[in-house]
């Protein structure tokens, strides 16, 4: 694998958890709003990742950079309050509140600045090889 290859891969993946992070902060960002209606109400979103295989095997070696397929909803259901109260609350006094989950959208959080950052070290690591490289046939 050319070294030139990593820099494609760490770039790919750090773009993948750039996403991923700015779903997480739409999630918690939403996290406490609530609506009348079940249609309305915000879903908790996620990323779905791919990696681009087809294009980038090499007799050398293979380096898979990764894509951001898409971002689908969860598919948990809302929770429904009783709360007649409310100025929200429909006609038979719900209010319905996200399926997003505040413990494991902190954990989404930390593991995806930690792939992050992971990935921005693998790219110096890989400039300064390149560089040591570079160095050798002066």
């Amino acid at each position: 694998m050319s070294l030139f290859n990593v820099f494609n891969v760490s770039g790919s993946a750090m773009s993948a958890e750039s996403v991923r992070l700015n779903t997480t902060s739409s999630n918690l960002a939403n996290a406490n709003s609530v609506s009348s209606s079940a249609n309305e109400t915000y879903k908790a979103r996620y990323p779905v990742f791919a990696a681009e295989l087809n294009q980038f095997v090499s007799q050398q070696g293979v380096s898979v950079p990764v894509r951001v397929a898409g971002i689908v909803e969860s598919q948990k259901p809302l929770l429904a309050e009783f709360n007649p109260d409310h100025p929200m609350a429909n006609e038979q006094g719900y209010i319905f509140k996200p399926n997003v989950n505040v413990m494991e959208e902190m954990a989404n959080m930390i593991s995806a600045s930690r792939a992050y950052q992971t990935n921005v070290e693998v790219a110096e690591s890989s400039k300064k090889m390149l560089m040591r490289t570079l160095q050798m046939g002066q």
